[in-house]
């Protein structure tokens, strides 16, 4: 879900061919990538943190759903401020102001284990997400600046790779040290001191999770650093959030900005609570730790259409392949709802396989032909991001209603119009007239 929230930037001639070269430094590149897996994988290890804060602090759906709501909610209220920024600052120092921001929020899971409070966790979790929007907004545009233009779409599908590695590997190793430790005693079971007592010794997994991230975001910060002056005559193009907004009359746009905010809570939504679908005793009824491990096969399948998915779209319209893939999703979900055991189970889990090509697919086709006011729809964009939060919520909402299993039909609805959506955008876009 990497996107340029409203930056655009240049150099000048005297420091770079910015018009045919690019930046010729592979060795930024590097660490550009390890942005990329970075930020997704801890993205993803929401996952398996929320079923284990769930038992821990006696959560319902809804309350769980809070630790997506206060991730992603920072995309809303962080993006437009932090694309300025970084303006004003650089791509460099701003990258490594959104690393130590993740610091800090990895840094304030110790005082919220200690404290044994539920409030300071999602705290912590809005600061750990301001520093990956911040990372985020330059990502994207810094990995087409280092290199030739003409490859700039291969380095940037390459780095979402990296993306996705990160989402699929965090969550196995994030089961594997959160999930494996759950006492033979449950919080219901305690109170008081008691029941403090417990949440800080089994929260100590999460804290000592993040403290290693934080040793790594540490060296990659400091390696970013020391490469803080490399990019000579950095300099950004104003834009405006609000001739961003005025791009929401044009349908197209407007279109595909609520189909992001949809496809972005229906994949949150579905991956937030998987592990609770999957212990579930009419579905593969595993241990949490067994469920949080098959988390990666969701990601997972991200990673994998990401690659089948960028060769199809050479050949065949896009919004039909996007059409195509949420029709897909809703057969899945709909076997799963309908199904129990192994088939309910992996049928939801594939619906990451198709869940790959649909954010890149609905941001190029929501931006086609916006020529210079691009950057302005892609801060629009940003924080169409923020379906992340709202969609969860819901879905956790009808959870506590109703079940797990009927919950399902929220992203199902989500799907359908995303599908509406590629089956409009199907036909090249008309050009843009910028008033």
């Amino acid at each position: 879900m990497a996107i340029n929230p409203g930056v655009t930037a240049s150099t000048n001639p005297e420091a770079m061919d910015a018009t045919h070269e690019g930046i010729n430094a592979p060795d930024l590149q590097v660490f550009v990538f390890s942005l990329f897996f970075i930020f997704g994988g801890i993205t993803s290890l929401n996952d398996v943190i929320i079923p284990k804060l769930k038992e821990l602090f006696t959560l319902n759906f809804f309350q769980a759903s809070l630790v997506q709501v206060w991730f992603f909610i920072a995309y809303a209220v962080v993006g437009i401020p932090g694309a300025r920024l970084v303006k004003r600052i650089g791509y460099m120092r701003g990258a490594v102001a959104g690393l130590v921001t993740m610091i800090v929020g990895c840094l304030l899971f110790i005082p919220a284990s200690q404290t044994a409070t539920f409030g300071v966790f999602l705290a912590a979790y809005f600061v750990l997400a301001t520093g990956v929007v911040l990372v985020q907004i330059v990502a994207n545009p810094l990995i087409s600046l280092l290199g030739p233009p003409r490859t700039a779409h291969s380095r940037l599908t390459f780095a979402q790779a990296f993306n996705s590695l990160g989402t699929t590997i965090f969550p196995y190793f994030g089961a594997i040290l959160i999930l494996g430790g759950l006492a033979a005693v449950s919080a219901t079971q305690l109170s008081g001191p008691a029941l403090d007592a417990y949440r800080t010794q089994e929260t100590q997994a999460i804290v000592h999770g993040y403290m290693g991230i934080a040793a790594a975001l540490a060296v990659v910060a400091a390696v970013v650093w020391l490469f803080r002056n490399r990019l000579k005559g950095e300099r950004h193009e104003a834009s405006s959030f609000s001739q961003g907004l005025a791009l929401l009359k044009r349908t197209r746009f407007g279109f595909g900005a609520l189909c992001i905010f949809l496809y972005v809570g229906a994949e949150v939504a579905i991956g937030s609570f998987l592990v609770s679908y999957l212990i579930q005793s009419n579905v593969l009824g595993l241990s949490q730790q067994a469920g949080g491990k098959l988390i990666p096969f969701y990601w997972g399948g991200a990673l994998i259409g990401r690659f089948i998915g960028s060769a199809v779209l050479r050949v065949i319209s896009p919004g039909k392949v996007l059409a195509f893939n949420a029709v897909g999703a809703i057969v899945l979900i709909l076997i799963s709802i309908n199904t129990v055991g192994t088939i309910s189970g992996y049928s939801l889990l594939a619906v990451g396989l198709l869940n790959s090509i649909m954010f890149p697919t609905i941001f190029t086709l929501a931006c086609e032909k916006l020529g210079t006011r691009a950057a302005d729809g892609s801060g629009i964009i940003n924080v169409a991001i923020a379906g992340g939060a709202v969609i969860p919520a819901v879905y956790g909402t009808i959870a506590d209603h109703s079940s797990l299993r009927l919950a399902l039909f929220l992203p199902i609805v989500c799907y359908a119009i995303i599908a509406a959506f590629g089956i409009y955008a199907r036909k090249p876009a008309e050009d843009f007239a910028d008033a």
